[in-house]
């Protein structure tokens, strides 16, 4: 029996979590720009979630605060009190917390040497994100470092934007069995930014070995984007062999499902009609930007924002795909609302990695002990509070940078400080 199982890699919302709004074509962080935020609540409301899927019987790991201020980011671009405020918040930005852009997975029963491949995201589009890759594969070589059964390459070149997992997903008959990658990418020359290039997913899968015969390419519906779906898992996510997507999700609907299901006949779609919910109130609310997960029992479970319950038309429509006795067999609501307010639902905040858990460096799986120890590290050290106006404050900085470090002294990874 394979001992291959997807984890989910969700990020620890770090110290400097703050409402900067840098994030243009994401409605919910533009419209939160200058609010207060709430690093310890939120790092919390993270490590909840986290609990609540260990409880359903789920491998849960996760990954540590990348270092802010990031004085890097600082130096080179000569940052001072003469610099735009938004290059300052960069440096301080605790985006990484939403692991679905670390990077993209390609599990070993997909790729042609039998290893897990992981490619950072290059996030070149945002400065904000850009920042990131190099941080990001120094945890990914670390916790990922058997080299028997993972790669961890270099970001793509910054010719082309990716963005990660984000716009990646996976069908197949079980976790440990092989399946058909789908990449989702958007075309520029709208209002907002299409992040995901589509010569960086190309680029991806040959890096990643795939059968290009398993490999599917579509484009996001630039009305998508234009509503706010800044990346592909606001409109819609895969699991096993089902399709859970809104209508409007993919430039041409019907082309896409046939696409993937030349690929991977097995396909099941649950699609969510504009006329249902409209494409700005799923983006609202977030209902596709959900962990849809196989559990234990196996059946099939939506992990969804609480925003959902607060919206009438996507409640009404989860209760009755509940009632149709579909795929789809228990909705699951959870309280991120300090990541919902900068853009990020519970999708967001997770990377998923097939492997066998043992293979694994096992300081970044969580169990309750390690839950349990996170959060007092949290609840001492993270800042209640941040008004944008403390941004670049020294002492701001000596809070965060000591809330970090204690974190990392915590799970014995001071090498990544």
């Amino acid at each position: 029996m394979s001992d291959l199982v997807e984890i989910n890699f969700d990020g620890i919302v770090g110290p400097s979590h703050n409402y900067a709004g840098l994030s243009l074509g994401n409605l919910a962080a533009t419209s939160h720009a200058g609010d207060t935020s709430y690093p310890r609540a939120a790092a919390l409301q993270g490590i909840a979630k986290m609990r609540s899927n260990m409880a359903l019987g789920l491998a849960q790991g996760f990954f540590l605060p990348l270092p802010r201020p990031n004085g890097d980011l600082i130096r080179g671009l000569a940052i001072d009190e003469t610099a735009p405020r938004q290059l300052l918040a960069a440096a301080w930005s605790a985006s990484s917390m939403w692991t679905a852009n670390a990077a993209t997975v390609s599990p070993a029963p997909d790729t042609a040497d039998g290893r897990c491949h992981l490619t950072p995201a290059n996030l070149v589009t945002m400065p904000h994100r850009a920042q990131e890759w190099q941080d990001t594969q120094a945890q990914l070589a670390i916790a990922f470092g058997d080299e028997q059964h993972f790669t961890v390459h270099d970001a793509v070149l910054p010719a082309f934007g990716d963005e990660g997992a984000a716009n990646h997903m996976r069908f197949c008959a079980s976790h440990d069995a092989a399946g058909v990658e789908v990449f989702v990418y958007g075309k520029p020359g709208g209002k907002f930014p299409a992040r995901q290039h589509e010569q960086a997913s190309r680029a991806v899968a040959r890096l990643h070995g795939l059968d290009p015969d398993l490999s599917v390419f579509i484009e996001q519906n630039p009305a998508a984007i234009e509503a706010g779906a800044f990346h592909n898992d606001v409109v819609s996510v895969a699991n096993g062999s089902v399709l859970f997507t809104h209508e409007l999700a993919f430039a041409d609907q019907q082309g896409a499902y046939g696409a993937i299901r030349a690929a991977y006949p097995a396909l099941e779609i649950v699609e969510v009609s504009a006329d249902a919910v409209s494409l700005a109130e799923a983006i609202r609310s977030y209902l596709f930007n959900a962990q849809l997960l196989s559990l234990p029992s196996g059946e099939m479970a939506l992990v969804v924002p609480t925003e959902c319950q607060e919206s009438a038309s996507v409640w009404n429509w989860l209760e009755g795909m509940l009632a149709s006795n579909g795929p789809i067999r228990k909705v699951i609501p959870v309280d991120v609302r300090q990541s919902m307010a900068n853009g990020g639902g519970p999708a967001c905040l997770r990377l998923r990695v097939v492997a066998d858990p043992a293979t694994v460096d096992q300081r970044f799986l969580l169990d309750e002990e390690k839950a349990a120890r996170i959060e007092q590290v949290i609840a001492e050290k993270w800042p209640e509070t941040i008004n944008p106006e403390q941004i670049g404050s020294a002492e701001l900085e000596d809070c965060v940078v000591s809330a970090r470090d204690a974190l990392l002294a915590a799970l014995d990874l001071s090498e990544l400080g």
